[in-house]
């Protein structure tokens, strides 16, 4: 009879460390999902800006079409993004983008000085901060889930239950990497 208590706690502590495994994938999955959600916040409140500026400097350069249409297909692009390496590509397209409209605008003094242009400008600076910084922790974050699903004998609770390791969401050009100047 103490051998078969003995094997009940055994199956027992098994059990409860699965449980706990199981739940710890869970809390750090949607943990990564949220980071996203976080990170996809940033981006439209970015979206939501460029309009406003491409508009302001149309004002004072009606004839840079092209660049007004390659920020306009970038955004578009960058909106539509499904997956997390379509949205890190689609990122690298509208930070060129951005960097053409913003050179764009230096032969402009008057579009320098305008009031509503220099608030959209600090608005986007400030964005791209908090995409920055949403973009690190969700990495990080996945960075965790992916490791716990790795490690043993989480891998194991992670097989059975079908959990998938996560993108990051990476940059892939190295000009991307830097930050949209906006000094004027």
């Amino acid at each position: 009879m103490s051998g078969l208590v003995i094997v009940l706690i055994i199956i027992g502590v098994v059990a409860v460390a699965a449980v706990g495994i199981y739940n710890g994938l869970i809390q750090l999955r949607n943990r990564a999902d949220n980071a996203w959600a976080q990170v996809d916040v940033q981006l439209r409140r970015r979206y939501d800006l460029i309009p406003n500026l491409v508009e302001t400097v149309k004002g004072y350069a009606a004839h840079e079409k092209e660049t007004f249409q390659k920020v306009t297909e970038a955004r578009t692009a960058a909106i539509n993004a499904g997956t997390v390496a379509e949205q890190g590509k689609a990122e690298n397209m509208l930070t060129g983008a951005l960097k053409s409209l913003f050179a764009v605008s230096e032969s402009y003094p008057d579009l320098k000085a305008n009031q509503n242009f220099l608030m959209l400008q600090e608005e986007l600076a400030g964005t791209e901060g908090k995409i920055a910084y949403s973009r690190q922790f969700y990495n990080d974050t996945v960075m965790k889930f992916n490791t716990k699903q790795q490690v043993f004998p989480s891998n194991i609770i992670a097989s059975m239950f079908g959990f998938q390791e996560k993108e990051y969401f990476e940059i892939e050009e190295a000009e991307a990497k830097e930050p949209v100047k906006v000094k004027f």
